[in-house]
């Protein structure tokens, strides 16, 4: 702050009047009730008591801020009519600031502040005066609440809320064109004086630009402000306190005025005439060179498009717009021959495409050149009759069958004789060949649409005179589609069917894929291998197909695994098929159908459970793979399973039928397990035993071992106690159960016991 500015300050309070000298008075106001009110009331002596109303009016008291003195500025002073000046009264403030800020002398009542205060902080602050007798402690005048506020003094400049600001105008702005508005704000109180009252000036930038004194709104100033002759401005706008005059505070912000580009300017050639020179052998869409005209605009009003308007070549030659440069590029539209002409000319016209109509007056937005162009003679390379050749074969061909010829021939009046040959980068895998004379393209190796539907060759053409003058041509070769792949399903199955499964309940619905790509489309068809008593194949006709169940209930205890082959076949000639086998699984559910467990529990055996027994109740597994040449399930080459249905016969080593082994180990015996052997006990030594024994059989069975537990209150699930039993289990029901079981049947029907009789 200025001496300047101080010293108004100081002539203004002078003027205002003094906060110091107020005083608050406690006066005893007439006895005037509303006539609803009694004139008196009885206390409990019987004694009329006499209302009084309060005996203080009260004023605000104001206070200037920023006061600078040393001592405690003076506030105001709290009176009662009640005080007779004996010091019997006590005067107590309460309230914002009361014994902080504000202080009050409890005999005079006499109010100060202890500190500066600053009106932008708190404007006003509400306190609480009471008078009460020194002695009793009792209220003299009822509690009442008064407020100090704070008078403004001219101590805040405005301010900008950007430093510096950024905006824009376009070029060729008529005067009094809005640009951009800034506003600064003033913390002094506006409610009082002219202390937040602010005026706007420009202080840089005239006389370009204008602020009009009240908004802060800035304009152009001139016209025809052109952003080629100079695109940026600065302006600088005070904005000033006190009405804009003499001792106001004032702030200050920078306005970067950039002028935005309109189409003012036309496209201009620099030259009148362009001289362009092509070899006669140039390609169709060969890029000759390029011209362009220059625009003093900037953007899209630079944007020119460039066209061939007049000249002997306008069907020779195109002209294209390169947006990114602006340029107009000249190809070659049909073959050149220098023998037949040597010279074009062309008139090339270059536009704005976007203008403005407010600047057509500087028009036209247009112009002009000459192109010359002069073909230039060469030796001539081989032309193919085509610019591209398309064959189609059959994937089923027989090695060197003629797909397609290519033909070229030498432009040139020489007319030298042509070689042909393939370009191997494009046949790496040497699948087709051709005749270096005549162009014939030949298979040299079979094809198969599946690996590759096209093949995209390069085939070369030199002159025999002259092998470096050489022309390629792109041979397109598309594989026809035969019916040489079998369906096969789509994915893998994970399939099961449920113990409590019913006839006629679907377990899976299969589908299937081809390699092939019949013009029809795929049609497959699904069947079962042979006739299955268990499960059926239901065709869809959608090229999907349902698994169901031929009968009611199954047990995984004893039969855990179900493989049912399916034969695919599709509606194309010749008629492909293959067998898919699925793995049912047989799985606990509950009443819903959901799947709860698939593994099969051992039972619990009693203590005399006998080797054989034990062994045979194990549950063996038997992976056998089905093809289109394979015997199906009456394939039993893998090995022989009977070997397992008594101890004796696993002592026995055989070697395996299906392998040749790599080593011959001696077969290892194994003591005998006492008939009171634990079932757990049992399992874990078998176990050790197989897992340090490379010779134990069979080498590609799957030995599922499960311990149901003591005291399982479902007691025994299987046929294990017939170890125990006088009798032998009959399994002649095998029998009837179809050709599948035979082997079944002839393993466990023939009458022989299994226990052990050590």
């Amino acid at each position: 702050m200025t001496v300047q500015q101080v010293l108004l300050l100081l002539l203004l309070w002078m003027w205002l009047p003094h906060p110091c000298h107020t005083e608050m008075l406690f006066r005893r106001t007439p006895d005037v009730r509303p006539k609803s009110f009694g004139g008196r009331t009885s206390g409990n002596d019987g004694k009329a008591i006499h209302r009084q109303k309060r005996g203080w009016m009260w004023n605000q008291f104001f206070l200037l801020e920023e006061y600078t003195g040393s001592d405690y500025q003076y506030v105001g002073k709290l009176h009662s009519d009640q005080d007779k000046g004996d010091g019997s009264l006590k005067y107590i403030l309460s309230g914002d600031g009361a014994g902080t800020l504000f202080i009050i002398d409890e005999k005079t009542g006499d109010i100060h502040a202890t500190r500066r205060i600053d009106r932008e902080e708190k404007a006003f602050y509400t306190l609480r005066a009471q008078a009460i007798n020194r002695r009793t402690l009792r209220p003299v005048e009822p509690e009442s609440e008064f407020v100090i506020k704070i008078h403004d003094i001219n101590d805040n400049e405005p301010t900008f809320p950007e430093e510096i600001y950024t905006a824009s105008v376009p070029e060729m702005s008529v005067v009094g064109t809005s640009v951009v508005q800034v506003t600064a704000t003033d913390a002094d109180d506006p409610s009082y004086g002219n202390s937040a009252r602010v005026i706007y000036s420009i202080l840089q930038g005239q006389p370009y630009f204008s602020v009009e004194p009240e908004t802060g709104i800035i304009r152009t100033a001139l016209p025809n402000m052109n952003r080629e002759n100079r695109e940026q401005y600065q302006v600088v706008i005070q904005a000033k306190d006190m009405g804009g005059q003499m001792g106001g505070l004032s702030g200050t912000t920078t306005v970067n005025i950039t002028l935005t580009d309109v189409n003012d300017n036309p496209p201009r050639f620099p030259q009148s005439t362009i001289h362009l020179r092509i070899p006669e052998s140039s390609p169709v869409g060969t890029a000759i060179g390029s011209v362009k005209a220059t625009d003093a605009d900037t953007g899209k009003n630079a944007e020119v498009e460039y066209r061939i308007i007049d000249g002997d070549g306008t069907d020779m030659f195109d002209i294209v717009t390169k947006k990114d440069t602006q340029e107009g590029i000249i190809t070659v539209r049909k073959p050149l021959d220098y023998e037949t002409r040597r010279l074009y000319t062309l008139k090339v016209e270059a536009e704005n495409t976007h203008v403005d109509p407010r600047f057509y007056y500087l028009g036209p937005f247009k112009d002009t050149t000459i192109v010359k162009i002069s073909v230039d003679d060469v030796d001539e390379p081989p032309v193919f009759s085509r610019s591209s050749y398309l064959f189609e074969v059959h994937e089923d061909i027989e090695l060197g069958t003629i797909i397609g010829t290519v033909m070229a021939r030498d432009p040139d009046s020489a007319s030298s004789p042509i070689r042909f040959s393939l370009d191997r980068h494009t046949d790496l895998d040497r699948i087709f060949n051709i005749h270096s004379g005549n162009g014939s393209i030949y298979t040299s190796k079979p094809l198969d649409r599946e690996i590759s539907q096209w093949h995209n060759l390069s085939v070369i053409a030199a002159e025999i005179n002259n092998p470096k003058d050489t022309t390629r041509v792109p041979v397109y070769v598309r594989i026809l589609d035969v019916n040489d792949n079998a369906p096969q399903f789509a994915v893998f199955y994970d399939t099961f069917v449920c113990e409590n499964a019913r006839a006629g309940q679907l377990i899976q619905t299969i589908s299937a894929v081809d390699k092939d790509d019949p013009l029809g489309g795929q049609k497959f068809f699904f069947s079962l291998a042979a006739v299955n008593p268990n499960f059926t194949v239901q065709d869809n006709e959608d090229n999907t197909a349902r698994i169901l169940t031929r009968r009611n209930g199954f047990s995984r205890h004893e039969i855990s695994t179900y493989l049912l082959p399916v034969v695919i076949s599709d509606n194309d000639y010749p008629i492909q098929s293959s067998t898919g086998t699925l793995t049912i699984r047989v799985c606990a559910c509950d009443s819903r159908g959901n799947m709860q467990s698939c593994n099969a529990e051992a039972l619990l055996l009693p203590a005399g459970l006998s080797t054989g027994a034990l062994v045979r109740s194990l549950p063996i597994y038997n992976i056998v793979s089905y093809n289109d040449e394979g015997g199906g399930e009456e394939d039993t080459q893998a090995f022989d399973i009977g070997t397992l249905r008594n101890p004796a016969a696993i002592e026995d080593k055989k070697l395996r039928r299906d392998i040749i082994p790599e080593t011959f180990f001696v077969p290892r015996r194994t003591p005998s397990a006492p008939d009171n052997t634990d079932v757990r006990d049992f399992i874990n030594q078998r176990l050790k035993e197989h897992d340090t024994d490379p010779s134990a059989p069979p080498y590609d069975s799957l030995a599922t071992y499960a311990y149901e537990g003591n005291d399982s209150i479902a007691e025994s699930l299987s046929s294990l106690e017939s170890g125990t039993t006088e009798g032998d289990q009959n399994y002649d029901y095998l029998r009837e159960w179809g050709p599948r079981f035979n082997k079944l049947a002839e393993m466990y029907g023939g009458g022989e016991s299994d226990k052990d009789t050590s």
